[in-house]
């Protein structure tokens, strides 16, 4: 079937499973969702009320955990402490990868992702595997950010394609490269991990495990090139920092999350020239995701309104088009549902191909602790 067929059937299969049952007038999906401000308003100001407008007889109730693995693991706390409990309060959680992975093999999440029309849609190893954990069936990604090489193309013409040719670049332009190690944001925190990738070995162990601590002596080459690639780079004071140094012209090149830069690019806070691209072998990015818990108690509404957010028009529109953010699910299927521009603008430099190949995954937990502590001992001192 040709693409663009499937994508319409997908979409028709979602709108008419969308109707799931009679329910009464005070009928309420309660979900809760870890991440920043916007994810809530999201919910609140565009899903749930589309939600609503197909299934009348329900009414959305969104509650906002706050960022990081803090909010997350508050929504983990509240269904942690309802296990004794028939029907637990909350239908849907938007969580990230480290707290998912401690729900799934602690049980406090339920397997969904085969009944809905939309899961076949989803096919990167963020769907499967979060940090070395099998999470396949329980998780659909909400959308996937992505860090990637920000440059200036009037002074770079031809970015450097891996991180070999970057360090090559670094060396003979000192200062002209910006991140800020691993203080003060992801992004640089993003480069450190697509450094150990590159070079310090046992790559897909560090993304997957098994965990072996003996893996740590093995890295003293790659941080002492790192130590040394620092030396000829500028320091930004965090995520913003680096745009902003960027759109100031003091540096020329850095790590950035691919949403912001986009979302800065719009609000004409960044340069409309900047470019964007992704070196071999990768960098990291992650997605957050939507799950259903274990016992919810609105089980089938929570699935349609997963079903929902990750059809092809409402990840085109809510998450690519409003946000800047990637889609959840595969890139391919939401570019029928999206305006030309909008594609062309997102995937013009990072191509849904790139994604597939070289947006990696954080490391598995035990092992990005090390790789930050590794980093302060060996590198920053």
């Amino acid at each position: 079937m040709p693409k663009s067929q499937f994508v319409k059937a997908v979409i028709a299969a979602a709108a008419a499973s969308l109707t799931f049952g009679h329910a009464s007038a005070e009928s309420i999906l309660n979900v809760a969702s870890g991440g920043s401000q916007n994810m809530v308003d999201y919910i609140t100001d565009y899903l749930g009320p589309l939600f609503e407008a197909r299934n009348p007889d329900w009414q959305v109730r969104v509650v906002g955990t706050g960022p990081g693995d803090a909010g997350s693991q508050a929504i983990l706390e509240k269904l942690a402490a309802q296990e004794g409990s028939d029907a637990w309060d909350t239908d849907v959680i938007v969580v990230n990868q480290l707290k998912t992975t401690e729900m799934v093999t602690s049980g406090l999440l339920s397997s969904f992702r085969s009944e809905i029309a939309t899961g076949e849609l989803a096919t990167r190893d963020s769907s499967r595997m979060a940090l070395g954990t099998d999470v396949d069936g329980y998780v659909m990604p909400m959308f996937h950010s992505q860090t990637a090489i920000a440059y200036n193309p009037d002074i770079v013409s031809d970015p450097p394609a891996s991180l070999d040719e970057l360090k090559a670049w670094v060396k003979a332009n000192p200062g002209a490269f910006g991140y800020n190690g691993i203080k003060n944001g992801m992004s640089g925190v993003a480069f450190t991990a697509a450094w150990m990738y590159a070079y310090a070995g046992n790559t897909d162990q560090i993304i997957n495990g098994p965990y072996d601590p003996a893996i740590r002596d093995t890295w003293d080459d790659a941080l002492s090139d790192l130590r040394e690639f620092n030396e000829s780079v500028s320091f930004t004071p965090g995520n913003a920092g680096t745009l902003d140094m960027l759109n100031r012209g003091e540096i020329v090149m850095g790590p950035v999350w691919v949403d912001m830069f986009h979302t800065w690019q719009a609000d004409g806070r960044l340069a409309p020239n900047l470019k964007l691209t992704l070196p071999e072998p990768g960098m990291p990015g992650q997605p957050y995701y939507y799950a259903v818990p274990a016992k919810a108690g609105n089980r089938d509404a929570a699935k349609a309104f997963i079903e929902l957010a990750t059809s092809p028009e409402v990840q085109a529109e809510g998450i690519v088009n409003r946000f800047n953010w990637y889609p959840g699910i595969d890139a391919e299927h939401v570019e029928d549902a999206l305006d030309p521009v909008v594609w062309e603008k997102i995937f013009k430099d990072v191509t849904p191909a790139d994604l597939a190949s070289k947006g990696k995954p954080f490391p598995l937990g035990p092992f990005f602790t090390d790789i930050k502590e590794a980093y302060e001992r060996k590198v920053s001192n």
